[in-house]
């Protein structure tokens, strides 16, 4: 018999950027203004794995943790916004980001789904699911205003995700 404890279909976990404090309230302030209401169920991010087995959380925790004890904090280099068609993302130059992503890529290889196994396009999406004469106005508006600057990768973000709104599971610095 089943343990009542244990849920028999754990929640996928999300894995995100952890992006400084000023970085993340600046995106998370253009996509309150700028998404759907309605749709926006999460916090802006960067996403490194849409999907990983909840079952297999612990597992995913201590490489994580592992992965994260051998780096310090890196920047990422913001880069502009570009047309999603029906919305608009900004684009992040992260080359670090892409190695932390590629080393976990390997370790959760067995567990990937297909759009995990992509090429990784690191963005920050402000707006989705728009009419495109809408996503393009905005487009204009944030490509004239833009200025590069750079963010702050200062760890990993675990979630489990709960059919459209996320729940943290997980907040993992960046302690080497």
């Amino acid at each position: 018999m089943p343990d009542p404890d244990v849920p028999r279909n754990p929640a996928p976990l999300i894995v995100t950027a952890w992006l400084d404090e000023a970085s993340f309230a600046w995106f998370n302030d253009l996509r309150r203004a700028h998404f759907p209401p309605a749709r926006n169920l999460v916090p802006a991010h960067v996403t490194l794995f849409h999907h990983l087995p909840g079952d297999r959380e612990a597992e995913v925790l201590s490489v994580i943790r592992a992965a994260s004890a051998r780096r310090a904090p890196f920047p990422l280099a913001v880069r502009g916004p570009w047309s999603l068609g029906r919305g608009v993302a900004y684009r992040l130059d992260a080359g670090e980001l892409a190695l932390v992503r590629a080393e976990l890529a390997a370790a959760f290889a067995p567990w990937l789904t297909p759009q995990d196994r992509t090429g990784f396009r690191p963005h920050v999406t402000v707006q989705n699911k728009v009419e495109p004469v809408q996503a393009r106005t905005l487009l204009e508006a944030l490509q004239h205003a833009f200025e590069p600057f750079e963010a702050t990768c200062e760890g990993l973000l675990v979630w489990r995700y709960l059919g459209g709104p996320w729940a943290p599971a997980a907040r993992i610095p960046f302690t080497g």
